[in-house]
């Protein structure tokens, strides 16, 4: 497979996975982080970095709104509830060398 069409298969496998997410607002981002180390803000750090490492200016806000399909204080507010007390004890017993960078 050529360069340009694993770029082009990759950026539409990431456009299907956004889309799986909007779909699933449900799935709060503290579940992500237990279950599977990474959440919609590590996602947004990502694409930041990359455009950023492509001299693209590209700032937290902006990268947000591409994984969140809106702001990210209107994705909270209409979406995020309130971490419950299991989600903060399986939160805190994650390794502390755990990254998402």
């Amino acid at each position: 497979m050529d360069q340009k069409t694993r770029t082009e298969i990759e950026a539409a496998v990431l456009r299907k996975f956004l889309e799986h997410l909007d779909k699933r607002k449900d799935v709060q981002n503290i579940d992500l982080m237990i279950l599977a180390g990474f959440c919609r803000n590590c996602l947004s750090r990502w694409y930041r970095n990359a455009a950023i490492e492509r001299g693209v200016d590209m700032d937290n806000d902006r990268a947000r709104e591409a994984i969140y399909g809106m702001t990210y204080d209107e994705w909270k507010a209409k979406h995020q509830k309130p971490a419950t007390e299991e989600q903060l004890a399986a939160f805190k017993a994650l390794t502390p060398d755990m990254t998402t960078e």
